[in-house]
Parts: C-alpha cells; sequence; structure tokens
C-alpha cells in the first residue's frame, strides 16, 4: 500500500517536473534562442554593423546612463527609506510604506505622462525650471531630454531595492545598533559596522534587481524620449528599428535585442551570486 502510495507521488513528482521544464524551455528559452538565431541568421557582418550603428551606441550609452543613475539614486534613497521605516515609530508610517509601492500599480506609461504633464511645456512645474534656468544661464529641461529619460527610470525602478532591505533590516531589528550607541558609536559607524554587514547581500540582490529593471523600460522611457540618436534607450531603439518594417531592419531590431539579452544574462548570474551568498551567509550566522 506504501509503496504504491509512493510510486504514484513519484509519477506525480515527474509530470510536474516535466511541465515545469516544457513551460521554462516554451516560455523563456525558446524566445531569447529565437531572438539569437534571428540575429545571427544574416551572418556577422549585419549583426556586427548593427550593433555598432551609431544610433545603437546612443541608445546602449542612454541607457547604462539612465541605469546607473537610477541605481545610485535608487540605492540612496533605499538605505534612507529602509533605516527610516524600520528603525523609528512615526505618524504616517504605513501610508509612506504604502506610497513606496506605487510604481509596482501604475503603468509606466501613465508614469511618463505624469511626468509630461508635471515638466512639459505647461506643466505645472515648467515656471520653476524656467526660472531657473533663467537665473542661472542653464538649459536644462526634464522631458523629451536625458534628465526625462532618467527621472522616469528611476520613478519605475525605486522599490526594488528597498523591498530586498525592509525585510532584512526588520529582521535585524534594533538591539545591535543600541547597543553600539550606548557604547559611544556614532551614528555612520554604528551602520558601516553593524547595520551593513547584515544587509549586505540583500542590498546587493535588490541592486541587481533595480539594475536589470532599468535595462529593460520602455513604456515610461517611451513617453518623455525624443529621438533616435538622443534620448532613445536599446529597448526604444529595438522598437524603432521592428517597426521600420524592412527585412534588414528586422533583423537589425533582433540584433539590438541580443544585446538586452546579454544584460539580462549577466544580471541573472550577479543574481545568483547574490542569492548564493545570502544564503551561505544566514548559515554561517545560524551556526
Amino acid at each position: 500500500m506504501n509503496q504504491k502510495k509512493k510510486a504514484r507521488l513519484s509519477a506525480g513528482q515527474i509530470a510536474l517536473i516535466v511541465i515545469g521544464v516544457l513551460f521554462f524551455a516554451v516560455m523563456l528559452v525558446w524566445p531569447l534562442v529565437e531572438v539569437l538565431y534571428r540575429a545571427l541568421k544574416d551572418g556577422w557582418a549585419l549583426y556586427w554593423s548593427a550593433v555598432t550603428a551609431k544610433t545603437t551606441l546612443s541608445a546602449l550609452r542612454v541607457t547604462l546612463l539612465a541605469a546607473v543613475i537610477a541605481l545610485l539614486v535608487d540605492t540612496f534613497f533605499a538605505l534612507a527609506a529602509s533605516w527610516l521605516l524600520t528603525k523609528f515609530e512615526f505618524r504616517g508610517k504605513s501610508v509612506l510604506t504604502t506610497l513606496i509601492d506605487i510604481p509596482f500599480s501604475i503603468s509606466p506609461v501613465i508614469a511618463g505622462l505624469a511626468f509630461i504633464m508635471m515638466f512639459g511645456r505647461s506643466g505645472l512645474a515648467t515656471p520653476v525650471v524656467n526660472w531657473f534656468n533663467d537665473t542661472f544661464g542653464t538649459d536644462i529641461a526634464l522631458v523629451f531630454s536625458i534628465p526625462g529619460v532618467v527621472l522616469a527610470t528611476i520613478f519605475v525602478t525605486f522599490p526594488y531595492v528597498l523591498r530586498e532591505l525592509l525585510p532584512a533590516m526588520n529582521l535585524q531589528g534594533c538591539a545591535e545598533e543600541e547597543a553600539a550607541a550606548l557604547l559611544g558609536a556614532g551614528g555612520f559607524t554604528i551602520f558601516r559596522r553593524v547595520t551593513l554587514p547584515h544587509i549586505k547581500w540583500p542590498l546587493i540582490y535588490g541592486m541587481v534587481l533595480c539594475a536589470a529593471r532599468a535595462f529593460g523600460e520602455f513604456g515610461a522611457v517611451y513617453a518623455v524620449s525624443k529621438a533616435r540618436g538622443e534620448t532613445f534607450t536599446l529597448p526604444l531603439e529595438v522598437d524603432a528599428l521592428y517597426m521600420s518594417g524592412g527585412a534588414e531592419a528586422i533583423t537589425q531590431a533582433f540584433a539590438v535585442s541580443s544585446l538586452l539579452v546579454l544584460l539580462a544574462l549577466v544580471m541573472l548570474i550577479l543574481k545568483n551570486i547574490a542569492e548564493w551568498r545570502a544564503r551561505k551567509s544566514e548559515e554561517q550566522e545560524g551556526l
């Protein structure tokens, strides 16, 4: 009786594994392989000309610039907000926690349109921007420009680092920081020597997720972008090539898409390394 039950369970497990592998292959592996095949099917010469084209290199620079700035800004505010939310009690704490999740619940396109309404030619903040430009002799534009792309990227990626830090800092508690403060340690020393070692790997994991999200953002950036070769990111460049309709342009679109695939693979490797190191750290602390 037990053997039959065990056999039926093993068959069910095998069926689930097969279904999972098939789903993974059809939904993830097959499309990525198809992208790489389409990118290389017309030869290395066309592939190389596509990935080294002026507009592609410009899109790559804008993508990396927006991702790096968004990562720095998001990490700084995530550390500050997670410290505030986990170490202190204050009125409006639950409201602030809810507001942090707004980028998860709002369509990126709506976020981009909101930036246009706020900082566009007739936006609410336009008089302030014009006053700043007139006063300091600058020519800052916050939409249809690189700053607009950066702002849109920051908005859609903001919660990723923070949402990885909050559970780790809640789990850590405040006892060690309070003990360090009683021994005379300063605030920065407490953060560097006590808090940071406990949240190091969740922080890195959240940064990897943030960067991966920034590389692939389309909707919000599309709303505030301007033109190819100036403010387009890699996803927008892929869309522009594919929508042009020519056979060669479509192949070039897949070639540019392969750059995003390679960036995704790098992020996946870093993500797995961060997860592995986090597990090792937890096991060592458990011992």
